[in-house]
Parts: C-alpha cells; structure tokens; sequence
C-alpha cells in the first residue's frame, strides 16, 4: 500500500508561478515512477509530467519548457514537485499526484491522491 498526499494549489493570475507538492508513504520501495496529471472540466484526465525512480523526465507537449517535475528520496517517503511558472488559463485544472508501483514483471498498480485546484484567471 502507497499512501499519497498532494499540496500546493491556488488561485494565481496569468504568467504568476505555482509549485506543487506531493509525498508518497508505505510501501515506497514499490515506486516505479511518479508524475502529475489532470483534469479540467469536462474534458479527461491528462498526462502533465512523470519521473522514473532512475530520474527519467517525461513532460506533455503543454507544458514542455515551461513546468519542471523533480523528485527527491528520502528514508520513508519519496516527494516529487511541479514547479509551474508562466501560468496560463488553460493550465486550470484539478491536479493529481500519481505513484505507480510495479507489482510484477508485467503488471503496475496507480495510487492517486485527492487531487489539488489550480485555478489561473486571465
């Protein structure tokens, strides 16, 4: 079992910046990667950003060069953080932290968090 717990959201004009955060507990050393997705209304939930636990990056073309995904490892918890600068209206969404665990050779299992507001006004 992963506990995860996201931080971070608000409400911040165009072009203003905002850093998510996000802590995985438990069962830690069963992280294969971890990321940020969201979901704006009335659309699905969508890839932003992911980090392998060998620190490969994978970014949406949206937010390619402009947010940063990073993690850090600590003792019993690993956190990633989105540093999102230059934001834009269409960035408006709930923001999901994502821990994907392996289980198997062939098989993975997603835990989610609750879910952060990020809201952008024009």
């Amino acid at each position: 079992q992963v506990q995860v717990v996201e931080s971070g959201g608000g409400l911040v004009q165009a072009g203003g910046s905002l850093r998510l955060s996000c802590a995985a507990s438990g069962s830690i050393w069963t992280i294969a990667r971890m990321g940020w997705y969201r979901q704006a209304p009335g659309k699905q939930r969508e890839l932003v950003a992911t980090v392998t636990s060998g620190g490969t990056t994978n970014y949406a073309d949206s937010v390619k060069g402009r947010f940063t995904i990073s993690r850090d490892n600590a003792k019993n918890t690993v956190s990633v953080y989105l540093q999102m600068p230059s934001l834009k209206p269409e960035d408006t969404a709930v923001y999901y932290c994502n821990a994907q665990t392996r289980i198997n050779f062939a098989s993975t299992y997603d835990y989610w968090g609750q879910g952060t507001q990020v809201t952008v006004s024009s």
